[in-house]
């Protein structure tokens, strides 16, 4: 049972530039577990000079087990100048997963059939061999609640925690229809731009929006802002 005096700050980041992000036009990424770019790592300190700078600490640090999340969250620890710092990783939040669509053009996968099931389906559509929406909401879902909303370690006391989460564009858009419940046709509508810091706060009263996709620590390094994309 969560304490009334007990509030949490989420920031979901997404990681930094993948070799997969410059492949453009595959539907599924270039391979499973692409690391960073040189960019990517850029993005990934920048972010974390830009939390020090803010005075942000953080009481819990999670990392998708993925490369370019892990990676992601060496940086920005990097770039806090606290290197050092340890964080858990998990196989529970990393991106979802369309192996028979890996590597394959939009082109040749998006067939009309394809579109009219997406269309159809929206959230419950699942390609192939690979995850629905819903499929990836449940799983990252589920993890948070069980780590940390129904931990009563986590949200039986007072006070406040501060807990950083490094994941990936869709996952955290999959997510976030978990926590404010927009129509499913909203799921991809809505940009994540690498090492983007999504703020939410939590408390016995439920969640509360702060706001989505502020990646403005990347200007400097001449990146648009606009919809990244997927993995």
């Amino acid at each position: 049972m969560t304490h009334p005096d007990f509030m949490a700050d989420f920031f979901f980041i997404r990681h930094g530039e993948s070799e997969s992000n410059v492949a453009p036009g595959l539907a599924a990424g270039l391979n499973f577990d692409a690391p960073l770019t040189d960019r990517g790592h850029k993005q990934a300190f920048a972010v974390g000079e830009r939390l020090a700078a803010e005075g942000r600490t953080f009481d819990r640090i999670y990392s998708s087990s993925m490369v370019r999340t892990v990676q992601t969250t060496q940086g920005m620890l990097q770039g806090m100048g606290i290197g050092e710092t340890a964080f858990e990783q998990s196989g529970d939040i990393i991106e979802r997963q369309v192996p028979e669509w890996r590597g394959r053009p939009v082109t040749e996968v998006h067939t009309p059939e394809v579109k009219l099931l997406m269309a159809e389906s929206g959230k419950w559509f699942k390609p192939g061999d690979g995850e629905s929406h819903r499929e990836v909401e449940r799983r990252f879902s589920n993890w948070l609640e069980d780590e940390l909303l129904f931990n009563d370690d986590f949200v039986g006391r007072p006070g406040r925690q501060r807990v950083a989460i490094v994941s990936h564009g869709l996952a955290l858009q999959a997510l976030f229809h978990y926590i404010m419940g927009f129509n499913d046709g909203l799921v991809g509508r809505f940009p994540l731009n690498n090492t983007s810091i999504s703020r939410f706060r939590f408390n016995n009263l439920g969640w509360f929006p702060i706001s989505i996709n502020d990646a403005t620590h990347t200007e400097a390094l001449g990146d648009i802002l606009r919809e990244g994309g997927r993995s």
